[in-house]
């Protein structure tokens, strides 16, 4: 029987050389999967790269989602892996274990790993993405993933119809784990799946507020039922607000992003099904928050 096959898509600006080759040498060390590996240059001219992996040079810099995207559209394989060039996988048979998890259970559309800072420190709650956080190491359904290592079936992925390439940062992790529902499938958080990434503030990118809000807007408008969006957008309005009376800094520029959800065009609708939402709801949360 041959072994699975993978599309690999690791997206970088080139500027962190050498936790891109740590995160490459984590996927040359796979067993039991056979690798298409490509390396996208988000403004930046791939180089250096180890033998069988290919560059892909973007011009300038599009965005994280579609960035990712064009990696995916010059990748083949059963199944499509993002990595981000400052994350990597310990384990030798991390993608083998993974895949076998998926195909164990196909209703599983989309993997997520635990997140683990190697170096000890404490890792962020935001890494686990759900409202419950509790034990890390807890396997669940999850409606949000954090995109630096997902898996996906190439056929999920291309129903689901990719990252959302206007966010160009932030929560296109929400859209394609709502999208992936919508196919009919289910996005898993492995606990016992391990991928290392620094723990880093996302706060330290000048945009890192506006965009927050701007997508938080774009979210509701391209997926929801619109008789939904004001409950979305205003649940998470209120959360901000009440987040800011602790740490107000960034609401200035979180206000802007918000407006500018609501004036701006955000690329496209195509609304998730109302089966969907209620599949969603059962299995514990409601896109509403």
């Amino acid at each position: 029987m041959l072994p699975p096959t993978v599309g690999v898509v690791s997206l970088t600006q080139g500027t962190r050389p050498d936790d891109l080759a740590r995160s490459l040498a984590s996927l040359a060390a796979q067993t039991g999967v056979t690798l298409d590996t490509v390396v996208v240059g988000n403004a930046w001219v791939p180089e250096g790269l180890p033998a069988g992996v290919r560059g892909v040079h973007l011009p300038e810099n599009l965005g994280i989602p579609a960035g990712r995207n064009a990696g995916a559209d010059v990748v083949s394989g059963d199944y499509i892996f993002f990595l981000d060039d400052d994350a990597s996988i310990p384990s030798p048979t991390f993608l083998a274990d993974a895949i076998a998890k998926i195909e164990a259970d196909p209703t599983i559309g989309l993997l997520q790993p635990r997140v683990v800072d190697p170096s000890g420190v404490s890792n962020p709650r935001r890494w686990i993405p759900r409202i419950r956080k509790g034990d890390p190491e807890h396997s669940s359904n999850v409606f949000s993933v954090w995109e630096g290592a997902t898996l996906l079936p190439r056929a999920v992925y291309d129903a689901a119809g990719g990252w959302g390439a206007p966010y160009f940062y932030a929560h296109e992790g929400i859209e394609l784990a709502w999208r992936v529902w919508d196919t009919g499938h289910r996005v898993l958080y492995a606990g016992d799946l391990v991928a290392h990434h620094p723990a880093i503030d996302p706060a330290r990118h000048s945009y890192y507020y506006r965009l927050n809000a701007r997508n938080r807007v774009w979210l509701g408008k391209r997926n929801l039922p619109w008789v939904l969006v004001p409950f979305y957008v205003g649940s998470w309005t209120a959360i901000q607000l009440l987040r800011s009376i602790r740490r107000p800094a960034g609401l200035g520029a979180w206000l802007g992003g918000w407006v500018a959800g609501w004036r701006e065009k955000p690329g496209g609708r195509r609304r998730i099904k109302w089966i969907t939402v209620w599949r969603m709801t059962r299995a514990g949360r409601p896109p509403l928050v």
